[in-house]
């Protein structure tokens, strides 16, 4: 999309996504969290379980401005090879996250690598969905949303795990129990489940596929900007009904991905996006977003550097064994003494560091593509 043409929205809901991915993923101590910043334990969701739902949503709208042109001019081998890179490099990002250690030789030996994770779904994702954009048109692909939601609904709830129903439990439910004979216990996060796992990554792509709904609204030249608002208002309002009704017999779970769970964070996301595109892109009020879109700009990196540089500062001591983390968070804690506040302050402080690193990219016009 040229830059006369760009839609700021999306830039601005980008940044602020990775922006906040950054802000839960560093906190001073995880013994100390405000709970909204919290993941939920299980079955319910706070606001932290949206951001990784936003992202894929997003991934989603942006593959329909990356492709639509490519879709009508004809696809090519070229375009199978970019998505083909790009996927594979998400991926091993991620793999390199998993495996980098500060001992020598600096890296886990293969066996003891999570395999599953965030960049690893992002690219998983991002593959599947773009294969399933290029090959077939909006009402195809609306089937394969509702069939993988359905079809996940059944398969988690009718298929007897040990000749008995799963109860959606940490203990017993299919997506573990996939992940366990799959990958185990070696290659998750957990001993009972993986969050990334698996089975669960399917409805992830009913998530980027969602997003691709509303990249294509965007993209349509006979809706005005009115039109196209009021569509993401009832798409939103419609899949957060659907989505909480649905939760009752197929409870909301991050870690499972549950269908209800897609909705009704896909219906956030449409909701949360339809008031910053009004407020961009309708009114033209940009400049309060505009440090988002710097954030944006480079999203992966200053997404990938961040983990990266939290797990060196996690692992490299001094010669007293305390971490590098471990020496500035206890440096801030002893000025602030409330310990939620101190700790959530940390975390604005590592997302003022990257959003320098992504201002001078921006300014250096240095955009990396991964």
């Amino acid at each position: 999309m040229s830059t006369s043409n760009r839609i700021l929205s999306v830039d601005i809901f980008r940044g602020l996504t990775i922006a906040a991915m950054i802000l839960v993923n560093n906190p001073g101590t995880w013994s100390a969290i405000y709970d909204p910043l919290e993941h939920a334990e299980w079955h319910g969701m706070t606001p932290t379980d949206l951001i990784f739902p936003f992202f894929l949503f997003i991934v989603g709208m942006s593959i329909t401005f990356a492709y639509t042109k490519k879709k009508e001019a004809g696809i090519n081998a070229d375009v199978y090879k970019k998505i083909i890179s790009r996927s594979s490099k998400l991926y091993f990002l991620g793999f390199f996250l998993a495996g980098f250690t500060l001992t020598f030789p600096y890296f886990k030996d293969l066996s003891e690598i999570r395999l599953p994770g965030v960049l690893q779904r992002i690219g998983v994702v991002f593959f599947i969905a773009s294969l399933l954009f290029l090959h077939f048109n909006w009402k195809v692909l609306f089937g394969i949303f509702i069939t993988i939601l359905i079809g996940y609904w059944l398969v988690m709830t009718q298929i007897p795990i040990n000749g008995e129903l799963a109860l959606l439990t940490k203990e017993s439910n299919l997506a573990s129990v996939v992940d366990l004979k799959t990958l185990t216990v070696d290659h998750m996060w957990k001993e009972l489940y993986d969050p990334e796992g698996i089975l669960s990554t399917i409805p992830a792509i009913a998530t980027t596929i969602f997003g691709m709904f509303l990249g294509m609204i965007l993209l349509n030249k006979n809706r005005s900007k009115q039109e196209k608002l009021k569509y993401f208002i009832i798409i939103g309002i419609v899949s957060l009904i659907i989505g909480n009704i649905w939760s009752t017999i197929f409870p909301l779970n991050k870690a499972l991905w549950t269908s209800s769970f897609v909705l009704v964070t896909g219906g956030w996301a449409s909701l949360i996006f339809a008031v910053i595109y009004y407020i961009a892109d309708i009114l033209g009020h940009s400049d309060w977003g505009k440090p988002a879109i710097i954030f944006g700009s480079n999203a992966i990196t200053v997404f990938f550097l961040s983990s990266f540089m939290a797990k060196t500062f996690a692992w490299a001591r001094f010669d007293d064994g305390q971490s590098v983390h471990g020496y500035l968070y206890e440096a801030l804690s002893s000025v602030i003494t409330n310990p939620e506040f101190s700790s959530l302050l940390y975390a604005i402080i590592v997302i003022t560091f990257y959003f320098f690193i992504a201002l001078i990219l921006y300014k250096k016009k240095i955009f990396i593509k991964v």
